[in-house]
């Protein structure tokens, strides 16, 4: 007998090593077909850069430390895992691939999994999750052309429209899944949505002709798509006039197919179902009895797909004397009456995500707009196998995005996308032509065994040629570390704790709330907007972090019931939250019991993908921020304020001018000079968001329009709650749910809600007649900004906000601000390879270099001079002064001191405990507690890290403050981990103190408190810093000197402290001494 290869020795290698000894490759004569197959598998995983290592130790690298966190299952919701994979010949000579998979989390119970056919092409491979539909007899499945499916990597839910745009170019359909923001919006699909609605609201009321025009009439006036109008610089009227030739068409669908409007014979038709058998008679007449739900929202992480069904409808299908009813999607086409077979795939899918809500539909109606024309679209055994397998193929790219390269282990690569293909008619008119061709020059191109069609180049060259070397490297390097940010482990993009965790195990987080059921009636807000109010079923309402503003997923707690709706919290207590929602769920039993998720977005990374494709473009704006932000070109200045300053408005701006003080009127004219961008390093207390509301005035006296941004909401409308006390007019763009309550008027919706706004001419008055627009950076795919360029764009907490998110107001701009300070909090950034490849690098760190271009904000209205004198040690070089002697000798107020003092000098041995005093005083606004000698060990739990030696000397230190006269808002307690927050508010609620915020540094950013307790000091320099100058009057940090010293940042702090003798030396067993003193005081 032939001796087996080595590959294929080690394959079986694997297989021993997992308990399968019995099978042995002496079972199988392998032909030189069979090592052909192995080979290209092998040659395959290469071109991922996946080195060619025995399958045993792969899959042991990729499951070990994670199978504890893997969710697998048999039955019909299957999840198997991996084991191993062989290709193998059977006695008729044809190839298969054998999978080795369990159910089982300790890896026991194994079962074979048998592809065969083309099912053998699925890249499938030790460690992956897979999804079987079919039969299992003993422990074997078999999946091939005629029987089962195989679903790879089923927690990617991919679209049904994005699979149908697969068969004709799988590259484009990875491409969009990516470059979501380059398919832009066209004449063509605004018609569609607006024809989509009629023809829904008519399917729900009626198709009489006064009805239909009713309904047009609505729709074209409805804010939405009046916006949509602006940005394609579109007629209203053309509009309304082009949907109302569709019209007649409606109502010739509805008196040939609807149940209620048929008065005579319906059309023939032919359509053949699976369980028909061998009834060779296909004619049949189709009726639609009724609709049962419109744009219903499915996910299927059976499948691994997702869509939202236009239209699902009642029908009887009369065939003969026989009559069958069945619930199918009806699927709406508004272009040319194709008939393709991209539209009929897109409904054969939509039959799979109805078999997660009701019994197989088995085929879906096809109907296109223009004609009136319908068409039955069967679902086969064959197209279904069909286009999962393309599914799986989509789901494969999208899964390895990423490679580790066989050569340099260590490095990380973005992997190659699907093969460019070469049909010159395909890529005239795709929209992702540029990203294409980008993408294959900065990444693909630069690999050894990249390969492009010999046609394509050309074309390659003409959408790339204006990009140097360095563009094209600075596009590589974000696409992999933003890839790479999106794939960290800690990232909840796609959503997937949704259907593998319960609602009770993911309340314990606060991040979701189960066991809810709806109360009263839901109210409609506005169309596309519906009030939902819902209770626990039993109980309150368990502790949560949701609050008013967030997003929400609203899935049914049933497991077929996952995403009905997405919305916001509206308002939440203890007994109730209501959401605003983007489907009405009254349609639903009333005893449908539903969970709210908390659409956490960690790394949204198709905005900030977008922007990157966008600094890539052919235009001179692109070109412009090109040579500022990659080639580093100097910015430039203008040499007189004179040539800047209107005539007219000399006087206002040198009486706003009075008010600042040196470094801060520095700032306005540097700004003013500028004609690329300036950087405003605003250090602690300085006053950033007071000269940045000044910057505005003074921009606005001289005639300048300014766009207004920063990451987050609350930033934004801090600066425009300063700038509404000027009375100078603002358009706030956003959800007003997210936006500030004294804010919410200046908000778009409100003003076209308030101002009954429905027509364009209206919307286009309300957007010229505001020269100041606020928006976050994740908020410029308004239409607005299709049609409007800024004199500046000023840009808050910059130094927080990463590169490409950065990007996106600038390109909306003549000139930019940046405002921050790279000291402070940098980019927030999970993953670690990504953040050693330089991700938390801001614009305004990147930027900085350019020092004729930064004005340094130095004088701070916050501390008083020994706190100041911390951060000055740590990282501003003495730079910072105090902005008077009254904020350097500032004290916290503690009317009740003495009281306090005399307290415990009677409760505590004072001659022992002197530091119980000295960090009390008043006078001592800086004081470092060494726990060394007091056991404070911290403590890894399910929930995280904690510290409760540490926490209950924080709560100890608050009580006495608290009882010496300090306002409980006035304390702020920072600790880095989640558990120890946790932890010290039980303590505090037990202590019954209330209104004291406990919180991580990040979430301090930008604030202050008078008394700041600071715990477990952080080893980041950074964050150091930002949690020392929260504190205005007094600053008490505990920890234990000998461990801390051996952090450098840590070390030279300490060493300044233990100079000033700020250090105070905890004795012993303190810690349980202060619990008597403690209780002894409570009693009091």
């Amino acid at each position: 007998m032939r001796t087996a290869p080595p590959q294929l020795a080690l394959l079986f290698l694997s297989w021993e090593l997992l308990g399968f000894s019995d099978f042995t490759w002496r079972q199988f004569a392998f032909s030189a077909l069979a090592m052909a197959q192995l080979e290209e598998l092998e040659l395959l995983k290469k071109s991922l850069g996946e080195e060619a290592e025995p399958p045993a130790e792969r899959f042991q690298k990729k499951v070990e430390g994670s199978i504890s966190k893997m969710v697998l299952n048999g039955g019909m919701d299957n999840r198997y895992l991996v084991l191993a994979v062989n290709i193998v010949q059977n006695e008729e000579g044809t190839h298969e691939k054998h999978l080795i998979i369990t159910a089982s989390q300790s890896l026991e119970n194994k079962e074979l999994c048998i592809l065969r056919n083309d099912w053998c092409s699925v890249p499938v491979e030790p460690g992956d999750i897979i999804h079987l539909e079919g039969d299992c007899l003993s422990d074997t499945w078999i999946i091939d052309e005629d029987f089962g499916y195989l679903i790879l990597y089923p927690d990617i839910l991919i679209s049904g429209t994005s699979i149908a745009s697969s068969i004709r170019c799988m590259r484009r359909a990875v491409l969009s899944e990516t470059f979501r923001s380059s398919d832009p919006a066209t004449r063509q699909m605004l018609i569609g949505t607006v024809l989509h609605e009629v023809f829904q609201k008519a399917i729900s009321n009626s198709f009489a002709p006064e009805k239909l025009q009713e309904f047009a009439f609505q729709t074209v006036q409805e804010i939405r798509h009046l916006k949509e109008m602006y940005r394609l610089n579109l007629n209203q009227e053309e509009i309304k006039q082009e949907v109302e030739e569709y019209l007649p068409s409606f109502s010739k669908w509805a008196r040939d197919f609807m149940h209620k409007y048929n008065s005579a014979d319906l059309p023939q038709m032919q359509l053949s179902l699976p369980s028909d058998g061998n009834n060779n008679n296909s004619t049949c007449n189709i009726e639609v009895i009724n609709s049962l739900d419109i744009e219903e929202s499915i996910w299927s992480p059976r499948f691994g797909l997702k869509g939202k069904i236009d239209v699902t409808v009642g029908v009887k299908i009369h065939r003969g004397y026989k009559t069958k009813y069945k619930i199918m999607p009806l699927e709406l086409k508004t272009g040319k009456e194709l008939n393709s077979v991209e539209h009929r795939s897109q409904l054969v899918l939509y039959t799979l995500l109805s078999q997660e809500r009701r019994a197989d539909p088995e085929a879906g109606l096809l109907l296109y707009l223009k004609t009136g024309h319908m068409y039955p679209v069967p679902a086969n055994h064959l197209d279904k196998r069909e286009l999962l397998r393309l599914r799986n193929q989509m789901a494969f790219s999208l899964f390895h995005r990423i490679s580790k390269s066989a050569i340099e282990k260590e490095k990380t690569k973005l992997a190659p996308l699907p093969q460019i293909i070469e049909d010159q008619q395909t890529c005239k008119y795709c929209s992702q032509i540029g990203n294409c061709a980008l993408y294959s020059r900065a990444v693909e191109q630069q690999m050894d065994d990249s390969s492009v069609p010999i046609g394509m180049l050309p074309k390659i060259e003409e959408e790339t040629q204006h990009l140097k070397l360095t563009h094209l490297e600075y596009f590589s390097l974000w696409c992999l570390m933003l890839t790479l940010e999106s794939q960290s482990k800690d990232n909840k993009k796609n959503h997937q704790h949704i259907w593998l965790m319960p609602a009770s195990e993911l309340e314990e987080s606060g991040n979701c709330i189960g066991n809810l059921i709806r109360t009263e009636c839901v109210k409609t807000v506005c169309d596309g907007q519906y009030l939902h109010n819902f209770r626990r079923k039993n109980g309150d309402m368990p502790v949560t972090n949701l609050m008013a503003g967030d997003r929400i997923i609203l899935s049914g707690e049933e497991r077929t019931l996952f995403a009905l709706s997405r919305g916001y919290v509206k308002e939440i207590n203890v007994t109730s939250v209501t959401c605003l929602l983007d489907r009405n769920l009254s349609i639903l039993p009333e005893s449908t019991l539903f969970r709210l998720d908390q659409e956490e977005k960690t790394c949204d990374i198709d905005t900030p993908l977008g922007n990157l494709s966008k600094l890539m473009e052919n235009t001179c704006v692109s070109q412009k921020l090109r040579d500022l932000i990659i080639d580093f070109r100097e910015p430039q200045f203008t040499s007189y304020l004179s040539s800047v300053l209107p005539y007219d408005a000399k006087d206002t701006v040198a009486c706003i001018l009075k008010g600042l003080n040196k470094p801060q009127r520095q700032a306005m004219k540097k700004v003013l000079l500028s004609k690329d961008y300036t950087l405003i390093v605003g250090m602690p207390g300085t006053g950033k968001t007071t000269t940045i509301c000044t910057l505005v005035r003074i921009l606005y006296a001289c005639g300048f329009s300014v766009l207004l941004t920063s990451y987050t909401h609350s930033a934004v409308d801090n600066i425009l709650l300063k700038l509404a006390k000027f009375k100078i007019g603002f358009l706030r763009l956003g959800q007003a749910q997210k936006v500030h309550q004294d804010i919410q008027k200046f908000t778009e919706e409100e003003i076209c809600r308030s101002k009954s706004i429905k027509s364009l001419a209206l919307l286009e008055e309300l957007y010229n007649s505001h020269r100041i627009v606020a928006t976050t950076c994740m908020g410029i795919n308004h239409p607005i900004f299709s049609r409007k360029t800024f004199d500046f764009c000023i840009v808050d907490e910059a130094s927080q906000i990463s590169q490409p998110v950065c990007l996106g107001p600038l390109f909306f701009s003549r000139r930019f601000v940046l405002v921050g300070d790279h000291q402070q909090l940098p980019p927030l950034v999970l993953n670690r390879e990504a953040r050693a490849l330089g991700m938390s690098e801001s614009l305004f760190k990147r930027l900085e270099r350019n020092e004729n271009a930064v004005v340094q904000l130095t004088v701070q209205y916050r501390m008083n001079s020994q706190i100041m004198s911390l951060s000055n040690k740590l990282t501003y070089e003495g730079k910072l002064e105090c902005g008077s002697d009254k904020v350097a000798n500032a004290v916290i107020s503690l009317p009740n001191f003495k009281d306090v003092k005399l307290d415990l000098e009677i409760y505590a041995d004072y001659s022992e405990n002197p530091w119980m005093i000295r960090v009390f005083e008043p006078n001592n606004p800086v004081c470092f507690l060494n726990t060394d000698k007091v056991p404070a060990p911290e403590q890894a739990e399910k929930g995280g890290v904690s510290n409760i030696t540490e926490a209950k000397l924080i709560v100890f230190l608050t009580s006495v403050f608290i009882k010496a006269g300090c306002k409980p808002s006035d304390i702020g307690i920072i600790a880095p981990y989640r558990q120890q927050l946790k932890i010290i508010n039980d303590l505090l609620f037990l202590s019954s103190i209330r209104m004291v915020e406990v919180n991580t540094v990040d979430k301090y950013q930008g604030r202050d408190k008078s008394i700041i307790l600071l715990g477990e000091l952080l080893k980041d320099w950074r964050r150091l810093n930002v949690a020392i100058t929260r504190a205005k009057h007094k600053l008490i940090l505990l920890g234990c000197v000998p461990s801390l010293n051996r952090y450098p940042p840590l070390g030279k702090l300490l060493h300044h402290l233990n100079s000033e003798k700020l250090i105070m030396d905890l004795p012993s067993e303190e810690h349980e001494s202060l619990c008597r003193v403690l209780g002894d005081f409570q009693r009091r």
